[in-house]
């Protein structure tokens, strides 16, 4: 099936590398062409079994992938140039997930959610699109072992910053750090933590194409 109009290579693949340069980025012909075939199997898929909400693949290029490209520079610095493993917490269609796979070939990216289909599509668009160091998980948070601690937990739109923190307290490794993107600073939700998860910085990130506000906050295991 030919693509569509919409899905124009040249079109998509020029927005991806304007956002990329607008958060300092770089990307490449394969790394476009990766998550541009992501998001056209997340299109198709999403005719049958409704995995999410857009009205064109323009909402899915600002609202997923550019809003998930905005953790990169920031995942880097806290990395240090080592290769982390980070867990996507109810992940959905991947996102943030997909983006940092995509963007870090060394980092293990793990997506975790509690729908069934939403991880069925990630396990075959992965698989498709030549992101091996993708893996969907199909899990409940709080069930999932802790055998395997991740340096980052990462979620996007999950609920409040305390049921995250919760829900993944156990997955952590030490040393390793919660980042949550939300709109505006959740001051409610910060307040309400309990004494050993501690807020230790709030980001300020422009998302290309997005006029509205975006923050990502970190946390980490305290001594209460």
């Amino acid at each position: 099936m030919a693509l569509s109009v919409q899905w124009d290579w040249g079109v998509l693949s020029g927005r991806l590398r304007a956002g990329a340069r607008q958060l300092e980025l770089s990307i490449n012909d394969a790394q476009c062409k990766q998550l541009i075939a992501y998001l056209e199997r997340l299109d198709r898929w999403n005719g049958v079994h409704s995995l999410s909400a857009w009205k064109a693949p323009s909402d899915l290029l600002v609202h997923h992938v550019f809003d998930s490209m905005s953790l990169v520079g920031p995942l880097r610095r806290f990395a240090e140039s080592r290769p982390l493993r980070i867990l996507d917490a109810g992940s959905g269609p991947g996102f943030p997930a997909v983006v940092l796979a995509v963007m870090e070939p060394p980092w293990s990216v793990i997506a975790v959610d509690a729908v069934a289909k939403k991880i069925a599509f990630v396990r075959q668009a992965a698989t498709e699109s030549g992101i091996g160091n993708l893996v969907g998980s199909h899990a409940r948070l709080e069930d999932m072992p802790p055998s395997k601690p991740f340096d980052v937990v990462v979620s996007r739109a999950f609920g409040s910053l305390d049921t995250f923190a919760a829900q993944t307290c156990h997955l952590l490794t030490a040393g390793g750090v919660w980042v949550a993107q939300k709109g505006r600073v959740p001051q409610e939700e910060m307040a309400q933590l309990r004494d050993d998860i501690q807020v230790f910085h709030v980001e300020p990130v422009t998302v290309p194409e997005l006029d509205a506000e975006r923050h990502l906050v970190w946390m980490r295991k305290v001594e209460p």
